[in-house]
């Protein structure tokens, strides 16, 4: 028996329709959807994006992947992410596995791929690319990413404040992503820096309660607007 393919599909960062036509086309045909969620109870965000664009005879398998630091219990939950998958390949059929923005930044799918290609030698891949958070957050602000010969850093926030410090020491653009719980840390820095005038500030771009802030200065006031899904944009000047 031949085995299934294994699709990897970036739903990108929020709103349906920025999903690419290859991705929709693949989840219009493919019978088994799997989705990450964080915990049994929530919803998942990836699902809720991509739910118009599934075939009517779509199967959705949930996995749980929990927000946490413990690399053991992480990598047995990509084992068993993996095997579900797995099973579903080794039948013939094809298997999708969504994931917000793209697959291959900061993506759980990078392990699960991983583990996957460990269980099941030689199966088939094919990675989706997805619209970026960041990428939205610079359409809806005209926010220029890069010119000239600038460069250009991307900084996940969530663990380590002091690589933001280095970064902006860096020169060029700074995407820093997951703000979160790190904003007012994030803030001071600018201020030291003097760069509270050269950025902009996105909270759930393209989703129920999307929030643009170009003046930073603000955020210290709505520090609640300020979530997982925040990215900022940052031009250093340097």
């Amino acid at each position: 028996m031949q085995s299934g393919i294994f699709y990897g599909i970036g739903v990108g960062p929020g709103d349906p329709e920025l999903i690419t036509v290859k991705g929709a086309k693949i989840l219009a045909q493919c019978r088994h959807i799997f989705v990450p969620k964080t915990r049994m109870e929530k919803k998942s965000t990836a699902l809720a994006i991509a739910k118009q664009y599934l075939g009517p005879k779509s199967e959705i398998h949930e996995l749980v992947f929990p927000m946490t630091d413990d690399r053991e219990q992480l990598s047995q939950h990509w084992k068993e992410a993996a095997g579900s998958i797995a099973a579903v390949i080794r039948e013939g059929d094809n298997a999708c596995f969504l994931t917000l923005g793209d697959p291959l930044l900061y993506s759980t799918y990078i392990y699960l791929l991983r583990v996957l290609r460990e269980q099941v030698p030689g199966i088939e891949v094919a990675t989706v690319p997805g619209v970026t958070s960041f990428n939205a957050a610079a359409a809806l602000t005209e926010f220029a990413v890069g010119e000239g010969n600038e460069s250009i850093h991307v900084v996940p926030t969530a663990d380590n404040i002091d690589s933001v410090r280095e970064t902006l020491s860096s020169g060029g653009t700074v995407i820093l992503m997951k703000v979160g719980k790190r904003l007012i840390e994030i803030l001071d820095l600018l201020e030291e820096f003097g760069l509270m005038e050269q950025g902009v500030f996105v909270s759930r771009a393209g989703m129920e309660g999307e929030y643009i802030e170009p003046n930073l200065h603000k955020l210290r006031e709505l520090e609640s607007a300020a979530s997982y899904f925040s990215t900022m944009l940052i031009h250093t000047g340097r």
